[in-house]
């Protein structure tokens, strides 16, 4: 693994796997094409699996991110994350807590945090978070029903501003609007829908991931 990766202070685009948007597409195949367009993040996520599907399909998708040298991350199951040998678990505020999701995993395993405010941003730092996703920024139930109401990029700029690790903006991010959300200061971007939905998976990571760049860029 690229040691710089390891850091999420050099991520761009992490994309998040999602079995039921498009049917059809299993969560290797989004894995797959989403690591062809140049995404640096993968995390598994599925919330009705069992642990054996988990366990399997988290089996294949690391012999994929391995190869390429791409970040793997479970969601929820820190169990299953350690059973794969992935790069880290996702947990959010209804989860484990972070603290106990920091003891479970070894050092050098990332740990990533959910926060739809402020506090729980905070929270997810103290416990041990490596990284924080905040949102939803816009409008994301066709992905996350239990997300809540949109947070805009006023929350984005007010958990900037407060902590001092990474933050990954969050909910229905796509290339019409991925510019206003780096300038808003988030440090990466995380999406679902906008790749797993796609016609052409690889394409429209190669785009967002190149609007993502050109957004850092006018930003620096």
């Amino acid at each position: 693994m690229n040691s710089n990766l390891l850091s999420p202070w050099n991520w761009n685009l992490y994309v998040i796997t999602d079995e039921h948007l498009y049917k059809g597409r299993t969560h290797q195949e989004i894995a797959e094409a989403a690591i062809r367009g140049g995404a640096e993040v993968i995390q598994l996520r599925d919330k009705t699996a069992s642990g054996k599907y988990l366990y399997e399909t988290g089996q294949n998708i690391r012999h994929l991110t391995h190869r390429a040298e791409v970040i793997f991350i479970v969601n929820d199951r820190v169990d299953v994350a350690l059973a794969v040998d992935a790069d880290g678990a996702h947990v959010g505020a209804e989860d484990i807590p972070w603290k106990a999701a920091r003891r479970l995993l070894p050092s050098s395993k990332l740990l990533g945090g959910s926060a739809r405010n402020l506090a729980e941003a905070l929270e997810a730092e103290s416990g041990g978070a490596d990284y924080v996703g905040v949102g939803p920024i816009y409008e994301a139930r066709n992905t996350k029903p239990d997300a809540g109401i949109p947070k805009g990029l006023e929350l984005l700029t007010r958990v900037k501003e407060r902590l001092k690790i990474p933050i990954i903006a969050i909910g229905g991010i796509n290339e019409a609007n991925v510019a206003e959300v780096i300038a808003a200061g988030a440090d990466a971007i995380a999406v679902i829908s906008a790749i797993v939905t796609a016609d052409d998976m690889v394409d429209a990571t190669r785009r967002l991931h190149e609007r993502i760049l050109e957004a850092k860029a006018k930003r620096t």
